[in-house]
């Protein structure tokens, strides 16, 4: 458990000292500055869609050869990914080197099935705060210096993420043992049954998590969407600068790293998965309604406020409505499951984003936020239709 800690943390801040600089890396590139959303939408969708097609064959993958041999293929993708971003002279290049660490970004999935193979089905959820930890941590550390290290270069911040990316390799090729017995792998899917479209048919069409999966799915699109958009939102609307920027991330990275470090256990005991699955998608509504409602003379206090709310309910949301997913997965499918399950989060964070700067680009900066409230009460929505269908089935 320690070392896929270690590997999320690495992973994660390989990607959180980048991200929030993307926009300051594209608007040298761009002829027209109001072009900033949508482009910065299409780097995250590329990186994503890259993603939802290679993630579910990775997860097939790890449960026939097992975690510790894919999670140390993914990792050194992702590395390799970094190091053509950084060495990027203009757009195309970018846009490769976000495709490659996408195609071999099942970090996460691989690790959650670690998580699932060590892990008794009453502690899940808990366990899963582990991904919330490095997350928090992650955005905790990485933005705040991607900001100071910007200020010095803009590049630099890509060649410390190279850094840790390879921190991270050589820490999986020493220190992580295998996790799936070999009596429990499964066999080697035919290229039909690798289909990530396929996948998630078979995932979305589950009765017991179905319903579950297509709110997950729909609530990354939303919150990828609008967080892709929020720094060229603030640039064009507040001026904010790289350190502006930082700070908020570091905020985030937190709050996230309290709520589901040390509170999502305790949360979990006393209000049950559904319940803190609705209240924090909640929070996120609320978190995303301060956004386009802030002022020039109250922005850092709103924006700041609502990247708490974010925060909060994302770190509520995300391991809560896994942790019910993986609880009604069969035990030697955890590693499919759920790297279907990720697909369909990188499903939505690649229609998001682009989705989101588009909006951004063709109506106004602001309009993505009103559009991902609406959004989000589906999410709720849908949740709880599935949730009482599920019951209703169960009692019959």
């Amino acid at each position: 458990m320690l070392c896929v800690f270690l590997t999320l943390l690495y992973d994660r801040l390989a990607e959180s000292v980048v991200f929030p600089l993307l926009p300051f890396l594209v608007a040298p590139l761009l002829a027209e500055p109001s072009r900033i959303g949508l482009v910065v939408g299409l780097l995250g969708g590329s990186y994503t869609f890259a993603q939802f097609l290679a993630t579910p064959v990775i997860g097939a993958l790890s449960d026939h050869y097992g975690r510790r041999s894919v999670l140390v293929i993914c990792i050194a993708g992702s590395a390799l990914g970094i190091s053509l971003f950084g060495i990027a002279g203009g757009l195309p290049l970018m846009f490769l080197g976000r495709i490659l660490d996408g195609a071999t970004g099942g970090t996460a999935a691989t690790a959650q099935a670690v998580i699932a193979d060590v892990t008794p089905p009453d502690r899940r959820a808990r366990a899963f705060g582990l991904i919330g930890i490095a997350f928090g941590l992650g955005f905790m550390l990485g933005p705040g210096l991607g900001g100071l290290l910007a200020g010095i270069n803009v590049r630099l911040p890509i060649l410390v993420a190279l850094g840790f990316a390879l921190l991270n390799l050589l820490l999986a090729i020493t220190g992580l043992k295998e996790s799936l017995p070999p009596d429990q792998r499964q066999p080697l899917p035919t290229p039909a049954q690798l289909n990530p479209f396929r996948q998630l048919q078979r995932l979305l069409a589950n009765p017991r998590v179905g319903g579950l999966a297509l709110g997950f799915c729909l609530f990354f699109l939303v919150f990828n969407g609008f967080t892709t958009v929020l720094v060229p939102y603030l640039i064009l609307s507040f001026s904010w600068r790289e350190l502006d920027v930082g700070i908020a991330f570091c905020i985030v990275g937190v709050v996230a790293m309290l709520v589901q470090g040390g509170l999502i256990g305790p949360l979990t005991r006393r209000f049950g998965e559904r319940r803190l699955t609705l209240g924090g998608i909640a929070l996120v509504t609320s978190g995303c309604l301060l956004v386009p409602l802030a002022t020039a003379g109250q922005a850092h206090l709103m924006i700041y406020s609502a990247v708490v709310l974010l925060a909060i309910g994302t770190g509520l949301v995300s391991p809560s409505l896994r942790a019910m997913i993986s609880l009604r997965l069969d035990a030697g499918s955890q590693g499919s499951g759920l790297g279907s399950l990720q697909a369909l989060q990188s499903l939505g964070s690649f229609i998001g984003p682009p989705l989101a700067g588009l909006i951004f680009t063709v109506f106004s900066p602001r309009t993505p936020f009103w559009w991902a409230i609406g959004a989000l009460l589906a999410v709720g929505g849908l949740t709880t239709g599935a949730l009482l269908r599920q019951r209703r089935q169960e009692q019959f």
